[in-house]
């Protein structure tokens, strides 16, 4: 698809409120998608901090993203470096226990195989939580996460699957010393030699 599809593709996403009687906040599709960008970050959905404040992992779990890739805030805002495409584009409100609600089913329906096709394949695909590589792995993603991550080498080099950096997930980090240990610096060399070249 030409630059132009792309575009008309974003500008549709930006006005998308199909999900507005689901909520009990309006509708704010956030995402971060240029055609050039070299690393695309597919994760569960914004949270309510992105929400408010218009910029996808604006919050502490963007921080420690961050960390994770070895990049500060204006190498990771910068498009031309990443696409940020959520499963869904808008945050999809609080559950009974005071977490984010899953990303609903629809928006993924109804965008995601159109954006992905406008899209130019980038070199790093990272998939973050078990809705986005369940999306992109199709059968080839595990029975759990944590099996999927811990298979990373599998689907390597062009995509590494990641658990959410929330921090609802140290307990998990601190239980599987391998993701510090060999698969995080996997990925920040990966991500420093793509965005020097």
């Amino acid at each position: 698809m030409t630059m132009t599809g792309l575009q008309t593709v974003l500008d549709e996403l930006k006005q998308c409120t199909l999900c507005a009687d689901n909520f009990s906040h309006t509708p704010r599709p956030l995402f971060q998608i240029e055609a050039g960008a070299q690393i695309a970050i597919y994760s569960q959905a914004p949270g309510n901090k992105a929400h408010q404040s218009g910029v996808t992992f604006l919050d502490p779990s963007g921080v420690r993203l961050r960390q994770w890739l070895g990049v500060n805030e204006q190498m990771f805002y910068n498009p031309e470096n990443f696409t940020i495409a959520p499963m869904a584009f808008c945050f999809p409100g609080y559950d009974k226990n005071g977490g984010d609600k899953p990303p609903p089913k629809s928006c993924a329906r109804i965008w995601r195989k159109r954006l992905l096709s406008a899209m130019p394949k980038p070199a790093l695909t990272l998939l973050i939580g078990r809705y986005a590589q369940i999306w992109e792995l199709q059968s080839s993603a595990k029975k759990t996460l944590t099996e999927t991550v811990a298979a990373w080498r599998e689907y390597g080099p062009d995509i590494i699957p990641l658990p959410h950096p929330s921090w609802r997930n140290n307990a998990w980090i601190k239980k599987h010393p391998w993701f510090e240990e060999e698969l995080l610096p996997h990925l920040r060399d990966r991500v420093a030699l793509l965005l020097k070249g």
